[in-house]
């Protein structure tokens, strides 16, 4: 790794911004060589006309030419596509790449960062759940370091010993503990939910956040999804991670010694912590956050997850105890559930039950390894269109590897 820049794939998004602001907070930034972002074409213009990086990429291709235009003048180099994507991640003059952008299109150019033996900061699960078997072998391979964003994982990773490598199992660590907010729903029935609208499902209590991931929060996928990146991140049996909610968000997670310490990472629910952790690691930077007031935080209360009134996180411990490509198909119907939900063409409490009948029609045929890259876009594809039909009611197809 020769370079010095920083990459922002998904700069548009909460977490893009958020890093933003971080680099905002220092008396000297690391240079930016790309952001990104889907088809936003003048959120993207607006920010790199402040923030200047060498390229700015429209994943969107038809999105192109709006860019060059809006940037017309600016000396800053404009291309597009999910191949362009994969390029600026893997450019020689690029040191680290924050990975975050929402859902299954963050997999390729994360992918190609990692091969390229990047610095890759990830915020985004969806390339840990759809393929971290690969993920974690190609870093191996090509000596990437991996660092957690998200900020249970990242609050983790802070628990764990110093030099400690993603991928490897830590020494005498017993347990995980990720904490969950309970999002909007946590003291609702499951005849309440069933019912619930998308504007109160992204009516996050604690944390300002998209619109996926905060439904995600919502049914408690997002718990899950993060219990299968644990997994993966840190070489653990999914037995040995435990999920508690904790609604003040104060406590992001921790982490059981055999010796019986318990050691936690508490911060203000803001992404902007984890983000500078993640940027300036192994030194520390100003995040520009607020310092937590632990006076003025009060109370903090645990209680267990409930399964039963949050099938999701039950389906995600499942998909990771079936192996192979159960986590490729979890997400990608569970993507399709939760846009097909925001589109009012969705119950709430249905989106489960998409999922459950993906995974289930899944189990039913042979699931390919999850070791190449064309299996699980393959797997990715078939869990789509099989979560399109259940939406819709139709039969759906038997899953072939």
């Amino acid at each position: 790794m020769s370079g010095t820049d920083l990459v922002i794939l998904g700069a548009t998004g909460s977490v893009g911004r958020s890093a933003l602001e971080v680099l905002d907070a220092q008396s000297a930034p690391q240079p930016l060589h790309a952001l990104t972002a889907h088809r936003d074409v003048a959120a993207l213009a607006e920010l790199c006309r402040r923030y200047r990086p060498r390229v700015a990429v429209v994943a969107d291709a038809t999105a192109i030419d709006a860019l060059r235009d809006a940037l017309s003048g600016t000396g800053i180099a404009v291309t597009g596509g999910t191949d362009a994507l994969a390029e600026v991640a893997a450019d020689a003059r690029v040191a680290s790449v924050l990975s975050a952008i929402v859902g299954a299109a963050g997999l390729l150019p994360t992918l190609s960062a990692v091969r390229a033996g990047k610095r890759v900061l990830v915020a985004n699960k969806e390339p840990l759940v759809m393929a971290g078997e690969l993920f974690l072998a190609e870093a191996l391979a090509s000596g990437a370091e991996i660092v957690p964003v998200d900020s249970e994982h990242n609050a983790i990773y802070q628990c764990l010993p110093a030099g400690y490598v993603c991928g490897r199992t830590p020494e005498g660590v017993e347990k995980l503990v990720l904490t969950a907010s309970g999002g909007p729903f946590r003291t609702w029935s499951t005849e309440a939910m069933r019912t619930a609208t998308p504007e109160q499902a992204v009516a996050h209590p604690n944390w300002q956040m998209g619109a996926k991931i905060s439904v995600d929060s919502a049914s408690m996928m997002n718990k899950g999804l993060e219990v299968i990146e644990a997994h993966w991140l840190f070489a653990m049996p999914h037995e040995a991670i435990e999920v508690v909610v904790h609604p003040q968000s104060v406590v992001h997670s921790l982490v059981a010694y055999r010796d019986g310490s318990l050691l936690a990472q508490l911060g203000a629910p803001d992404m902007k912590i984890p983000l500078a952790h993640a940027l300036g690691h192994p030194e520390r930077m100003p995040s520009g956050a607020r310092m937590l007031d632990l006076v003025a935080a009060g109370d903090l209360t645990f209680e267990p997850a409930d399964e039963t009134r949050f099938p999701c996180l039950g389906l995600a411990r499942a998909a990771i105890a079936q192996g192979a490509t159960a986590p490729t198909v979890l997400n990608a119907a569970n993507e399709v559930a939760v846009e097909a939900f925001l589109a009012g063409r969705l119950a709430f409490g249905q989106i489960s039950e998409v999922i459950a009948s993906v995974l289930d029609r899944a189990a039913g045929g042979t699931l390919p390894a999850a070791t190449e890259l064309d299996a699980v876009l393959r797997m990715d594809d078939w869990a789509r269109d099989n979560a399109r039909a259940a939406v819709s009611g139709s039969k759906g197809t038997t899953c072939q590897a």
